[in-house]
């Protein structure tokens, strides 16, 4: 499974937010708790379901939105 088909979304699950796999867990969990000083092995302990691939998905699906630029709509 490559990184991009690692994060998912579904309006059922979580609002549609950016998930692991479909699984409950959001992106923005995972990087939350990363940039709250937790490691990843802490992370992994947290939820035990996740893989390290996904920690790694999580941050680069982070970096990849946070160069994406919005633009409103006319």
């Amino acid at each position: 499974m490559s990184e991009t088909q690692r994060i998912t979304f579904d309006k059922a699950v979580m609002g549609g937010k950016p998930c692991v796999r479909g699984l409950r867990v959001t992106v923005g969990t995972v990087v939350g708790l990363l940039a709250a000083g937790r490691t990843a092995e802490q992370v992994l302990a947290a939820y035990p379901y996740l893989e390290p691939a996904d920690i790694q998905a999580c941050l680069a699906y982070a970096a990849w939105r946070s160069e994406e630029a919005e633009v409103p709509l006319p």
